[in-house]
């Protein structure tokens, strides 16, 4: 959990809980295919995260705003992708079982 907690900002580890129940939800609806249900929720954590930072930086200069801007995809794309990856354990211990 440490080692985790290095490379995502501890208050936004509920963001992965969330994109974790829209994937679910995605996936029920079978409203799209499920080869794409990674790139929205990849996009997805890319808006909360933006909107987070971006409501926490005071982006005074064009470099506080593309550190923001990097800020925001790569924690964006660690949530989602630890979210796909919670969700793929999740499968293996059903399977196990």
């Amino acid at each position: 959990m440490e080692a985790l907690v290095n490379y995502i900002k501890p208050e936004l580890l509920i963001t992965a809980i969330a994109l974790y129940f829209m994937g679910i939800a995605l996936k029920e609806a079978q409203a799209v295919k499920d080869k794409y249900i990674p790139l929205i929720l990849g996009c997805a954590g890319i808006l909360i995260c933006g909107i987070y930072v971006f409501a926490t930086c005071s982006c005074k200069n064009a470099q506080d705003i593309a550190m923001a801007v990097f800020t925001s995809t790569t924690q964006g794309v660690l949530v989602a992708g630890l979210s796909t990856y919670v969700n793929q354990l999740i499968k293996q211990l059903e399977k196990d079982e």
